[in-house]
């Protein structure tokens, strides 16, 4: 039997969905997180925030340790010498944060699903600079990992609203491509 963890709100969300959503944005702030350890080795709290992602994932109760280490995480983002590496640690502190999505109508949720995977097109971009192709290409990954049940979550929200920086720009793009 699943546990549902919103009796409030504007729709339920099981702890087994949140696991799927957590899981999704942490392998994507997995694959990034090295950008930001080698530019601040001595930085341990976007790691931080990853492993408790990855304990809420794994099955552990979410705890207040998702909440604190994804604060830590957004915080080691604003001291980030680059922006590669502040992509990098808020991705990070969005896997931490993704186990409290919540229940609520509200496009601004979205991002606590897409985000990182939208950073990840960004930092790809930034990475090859002459490569047109690239971000797509890291967008393509992401829908390559959404699973139907991430999907359905993600419908539960409204659209994405369209940002005038890059990353709100490509978080737009992989939404509507994963609502088709």
């Amino acid at each position: 039997m699943l546990l549902t963890v919103a009796t409030t709100g504007d729709f339920e969300l099981t702890i087994e969905e949140l696991r799927v959503v957590t899981r999704f944005v942490a392998e994507t702030a997995g694959e990034l997180l090295p950008i930001f350890e080698a530019a601040h080795p001595e930085d341990r709290r976007p790691r931080a925030a990853l492993d408790a992602a990855w304990e809420f994932v794994e099955g552990a109760h979410r705890t207040k340790l998702q909440r604190v280490t994804s604060l830590d995480a957004h915080r080691a983002a604003k001291d980030a010498t680059t922006e590669v590496a502040r992509l990098s640690a808020r991705s990070a502190g969005d896997a931490a944060s993704a186990a409290y999505l919540h229940p609520i109508v509200k496009a601004h949720q979205v991002g606590h699903i897409l985000r990182a995977a939208a950073s990840a097109g960004r930092i790809a971009e930034l990475q090859a600079p002459d490569d047109d192709k690239a971000a797509e290409r890291a967008l393509d990954a992401a829908r390559q990992r959404a699973t139907p049940t991430l999907v359905d979550v993600l419908r539960r929200y409204p659209l994405a609203p369209e940002g005038s920086n890059r990353v709100a720009q490509l978080m737009s793009e992989l939404d509507r491509s994963l609502r088709d």
